[in-house]
């Protein structure tokens, strides 16, 4: 196995140049004109055959080992956030209302980086990497746009490897496991329509408003009460409008929200469990209701035996990092579940927080950035690992 994070870590102003160009500059989810310019050109740049336009901004690069053997694909997302930046950084967005507020252009930094480390061992390779670089993964369906305009043939990978700079852990830590590590995704829509009227006469409405306290009350029962303690469901209401004055009772109230799970049974059950709370207790109050789940992804489960390639790797590689095998690592959701779908596979997170430097904002916060020590220690992890898939018989 080649000293891949010496070799990264000799990349480095190469994979930090490239981080902070994307920051400067974040586009969202199809969307990615300039920076899907910039990541073929670094591939064409070391002398891999490129192809763009795939879902609109996606980007694929083989990389043909001298030897034969499978296909391995790896996949790097590439699209920023709705988010006005706070962070002050010296290479702060410069698009207004736009921010890589994900670690996505790290993601990218070390996607290219990835390629300049295996392109330089292809003679080396026992077979074939896929290079996927993916758009529109902020729940605007990336994955599935990719996997339906063909990212998964010619080659077809037998196996797939993905990655996420992870801002729940310090730099120096490692999340790698076999089985779910990142729960499915559903939005749901909500429309309670009642009798409008004058704040001061109630008896004369029917209060949506009420109902809709009632609804978001009685939908906690869901994760407390029909949720298996030892598996995990998350029912959360996140919006809600409902009038305009403050005297007037209004006619109609819309709410969203999110459901997390792991298991399908327990997403299936959620699912039911609050079209029956709605329905049951809209009727209750006299109200009319509409209702509407939204599929995202389903959950990210990792495969063990591809898993059980990555930890390896990581032992070897990184051998003084805290690698934790424990799995679960959240709630939040990741469209590589459409990839794992299809073939074998497992995403792994790389610590990335540094409490020294200030660096501790979660994603998608205004003022969320990383440890760029995480760039040369990701790139190296994914570089191994890839090669370990490649030996595996």
């Amino acid at each position: 196995m080649p000293d891949f994070y010496t070799e990264a870590l000799e990349l480095f102003s190469f994979s930090q140049s490239i981080r902070r160009d994307l920051h400067i500059h974040p586009e969202l989810g199809f969307q990615e004109v300039r920076t899907s310019g910039i990541i073929a050109r670094e591939l064409r740049e070391i002398g891999l055959e490129v192809t763009t336009g795939i879902a609109k901004t996606g980007v694929i690069s083989i990389i043909d080992g001298a030897h034969p053997g499978p296909v391995i694909m790896l996949r790097f997302d590439i699209d920023a956030l709705p988010i006005n930046e706070q962070t002050g950084a010296e290479y702060a967005s410069q698009n207004p209302g736009l921010m890589h507020a994900c670690g996505h252009d790290g993601h990218v930094a070390i996607g290219l980086t990835v390629a300049r480390l295996l392109n330089a061992h292809r003679e080396e390779l026992n077979g074939t990497v896929k290079l996927i670089f993916q758009p529109a993964e902020e729940g605007a369906g990336g994955a599935e746009a990719m996997v339906k305009e063909g990212a998964l043939e010619n080659p077809t990978p037998i196996q797939c490897l993905g990655l996420h700079i992870w801002n729940e852990k310090p730099l120096g830590w490692l999340g790698v496991a076999g089985g779910p590590v990142m729960a499915s995704a559903a939005t749901f829509g909500i429309t309670i329509t009642g009798k409008g009227g004058h704040g001061a006469m109630p008896h004369q409405t029917i209060d949506p408003v009420v109902a809709a306290a009632q609804i978001i009350s009685a939908a906690q029962t869901i994760a407390s009460r029909n949720t298996d303690p030892q598996k995990a469901c998350v029912v959360s209401f996140c919006s809600l409008h409902a009038g305009d004055a403050f005297n007037v009772i209004p006619q109609t109230v819309e709410m969203k929200g999110t459901i997390r799970t792991f298991e399908p049974e327990v997403e299936k059950m959620a699912y039911q469990r609050l079209e029956e709370i709605v329905r049951g207790v809209g009727q209750a109050m006299g109200c009319n209701v509409e209702m509407k789940i939204t599929n995202i992804t389903p959950a990210v489960i990792n495969d063990p035996f591809v898993a059980n390639a990555v930890k390896h790797a990581a032992r070897v590689t990184l051998p003084d990092h805290q690698l934790d095998e424990s799995g679960r690592t959240t709630m939040g959701a990741e469209d590589f579940a459409f990839y794992q779908q299809k073939i074998p596979g497992t995403f792994f997170f790389v610590g990335s927080t540094n409490p020294e430097k200030n660096l501790v904002y979660a994603h998608h916060h205004p003022k969320f950035d990383f440890d760029e020590g995480v760039l040369p220690r990701a790139a190296a992890l994914m570089a191994a690992a890839t090669v370990e898939l490649l030996n595996s018989k």
